[in-house]
């Protein structure tokens, strides 16, 4: 079993920082994958930011040059570093933890989710 724990989210004023932080825990055989989505309510649920095991960044067009992610492999936490805050930010943000599982019969990627946690941009 994967666990995903998040932490960091809150309520700011636009233009406000937030820093969100998500350990994993578990059997983890091999990462491909760490990263954040969002989903406002009403909306489906977005990526907003990605890394590989590579360190290869993926950033949604609307975050770009105000998010950064990074990760600590040695503690198994990925962050997300939120400046320059938007009310259009405002979203249930999702750690989430894609893995390379592999058997004998070959490998497959699955993922593992957070429980989500809130952040609220006010005007």
């Amino acid at each position: 079993q994967v666990q995903l724990v998040e932490s960091g989210g809150g309520s700011v004023q636009a233009g406000g920082s937030l820093r969100l932080s998500c350990t994993a825990s578990g059997r983890i055989f091999s990462i491909n994958t760490m990263g954040w989505y969002r989903q406002a309510p009403g909306k489906q649920r977005e990526l907003v930011a990605t890394m590989t095991s590579g360190g290869t960044t993926n950033y949604a067009d609307s975050v770009k040059g105000r998010f950064t992610i990074s990760r600590d492999n040695a503690k198994n936490t990925v962050y997300l570093q939120m400046n320059s805050l938007k009310p259009q930010d405002t979203a249930v943000y999702y750690c989430n933890l894609r893995l390379l599982e592999c058997s004998v019969n070959g490998c497959s990627d699955v993922d593992y989710w957070g429980q989500g946690t809130q952040v609220t941009v006010s005007s």
